[in-house]
């Protein structure tokens, strides 16, 4: 602990970000960089508080999640920075998590909503103290390439190159075992490229920490699609173990009247096009879903949805709104969600407050389910119904009761479809005869990650079903873990 009274003594000081109306012009990240004293003052918030319940990663059932998935050693590398030992910190940090530069801009941070000092005032900032870490460790010259001194000779292949592969490569790599990451897009990456727009995280902080991997000597496979291009069985004569993560890519539809009219599309066709055509050619190809004076509609309240705001007003779209089908949620904690829970909470993310000042209105439109969209005689968007639902729980399951003579007609001429996923692709598992839950996600326990083919291990959202990049990663390193004791007898892997 670090300053004794440094929880009393400073309030919580979240770094700033660049104004709403000056960075929707550009497609560059906007967070400012917290001045280094500003730094030690917030890592000495960090309390004396006995249990540390912010890196004691777990969920409860029914409930939210507990503190950070990977079991971040948080009051360590915030005495650290108090004391300005930057280069321990990062050691610190690199121990639990092997890309800080990814979770320190996208993670929700569930470690704040469980910080102890949030049961009577802010949390530590604990998120933003991370990014600094790692992104002085990068500025220092402190993170190099640290391949193997020894090789077993046992080969991986890794498929997908999402946080949960590239989490998996990266450990196995340690072990000593020759790891292959097969990836079906352009480049490597998976969600982390394609799936968060460039403003969240740029794809140069991505490929920054591939090109580091490809040192330590991960071979990259990109443009491969396997159970296409390469087969589960000349998988099996090439390497000893397989591990998939390929994410749960599989999206949700609105199945309503109309949903065949051209102007819908799945938020993450909209989301990998736009990125794709940004980094190849900023936007001069113009292969993309164009949002530009189209008044565009979001269906889904969540991250995806959020994300699509702000691409969309980046576009230069007419108008954006945000449907969620839940109530707006209050802005203090409800009584069934009690710390050291995740704090399910009203917030307003940063592509609600850039609506807000393009717009002049909060995006959000709530309780609203589809009921058809609309079309004219060309087959064109042009519109949407909704009706008004009021939401119950029913024997442990959402039930939706509609509102009488709630029905409202929208404008739009653009759709982006933001309703979660359903699972994995299923052609690849089919091919390898992987067994699958009554969720259709990968039937492998958690904790030994192993499927019913005993060499083929299974991480992240195709297993755990949608989740975040944090768990993504946590899974990531376990599985790596299970894998390096099968094919070794034992692991020294965390």
């Amino acid at each position: 602990m670090g300053k004794p009274t440094g929880f009393m003594e400073y309030k919580r000081e979240a770094p700033r970000k660049k104004d709403p109306m000056a960075r929707v012009k550009n497609w560059q990240e906007f967070q400012i960089v917290m001045p280094e004293q500003q730094l030690k003052r917030q890592g000495a918030r960090c309390m004396d508080c006995g249990i540390p319940f912010c890196q004691a990663g777990t969920t409860m059932p029914g409930s939210n999640e507990i503190g950070c998935p990977v079991y971040n050693l948080i009051p360590e590398w915030n005495e650290l920075v108090y004391r300005g030992k930057w280069k321990e910190a990062l050691d610190r940090l690199h121990k639990t998590n092997n890309f800080p530069e990814f979770t320190g801009r996208v993670c929700p941070a569930p470690c704040e909503g469980s910080c102890t000092v949030a049961i009577s005032d802010e949390p530590v900032t604990i998120k933003s103290i991370e990014y600094s870490i790692v992104e002085k460790g990068f500025k220092e010259g402190w993170i190099k390439p640290n391949p193997p001194k020894e090789r077993t000779g046992k080969k991986v292949a890794v498929i997908g190159s999402g946080p949960a592969g590239l989490a998996s490569a990266a450990q196995l790599n340690k072990a000593g075992h020759l790891v292959t990451v097969f990836e079906r897009e352009d480049r490597p990456g998976g969600l982390l490229t394609y799936g968060i727009p460039d403003v969240k995280l740029a794809y140069t902080i991505v490929d920054r920490r591939i090109t580091l991997l490809k040192e330590e000597g991960i071979v990259f496979r990109t443009n491969v699609e396997v159970g296409v291009d390469v087969t589960a069985e000349e998988l099996d004569r090439e390497f000893d173990a397989i591990i998939l993560a390929t994410g749960a890519t599989m999206p949700r539809d609105v199945d309503q009247e109309g949903r065949e009219l051209s102007g819908i599309h799945y938020a993450m066709d909209f989301l990998t096009a736009n990125t794709k055509s940004l980094l190849n050619s900023n936007h001069q190809d113009a292969n993309y879903i164009s949002a530009k004076d189209k008044d565009v509609i979001v269906i889904g309240g969540g991250d995806t949805g959020a994300d699509c705001i702000t691409t969309s007003i980046r576009h230069g779209a007419r108008s954006v709104t945000q449907f969620d089908i839940n109530e707006q949620k209050q802005t203090i904690r409800h009584i069934d969600n009690p710390w050291p829970l995740f704090p399910n909470i009203y917030s307003e993310e940063d592509a609600h407050k850039e609506a807000k000042a393009v717009y002049g209105r909060d995006p959000r439109s709530y309780k609203l389910q589809t009921a058809k969209f609309v079309g004219n005689e060309k087959g064109e968007l042009v519109g949407l119904k909704t009706i008004e639902v009021n939401t119950t729980l029913e024997d442990g399951k959402k039930v939706r009761h509609p509102v009488s003579d709630s029905t409202k007609l929208w404008e739009a001429d653009l759709v982006l479809l933001a309703v979660g996923f359903t699972g994995p692709e299923r052609q690849l598992l089919e091919q390898m005869n992987i067994n699958q839950t009554k969720r259709q996600t990968i039937d492998a326990e958690y904790g030994r990650y192993q499927t019913n083919q005993a060499h083929v291990f299974a991480a992240g959202d195709n297993r755990r079903g949608q989740s975040l990049v944090v768990w993504a990663i946590h899974e990531g390193r376990e599985a790596a873990r299970e894998c390096d004791r099968f094919l070794m007898g034992s692991s020294q892997l965390p």
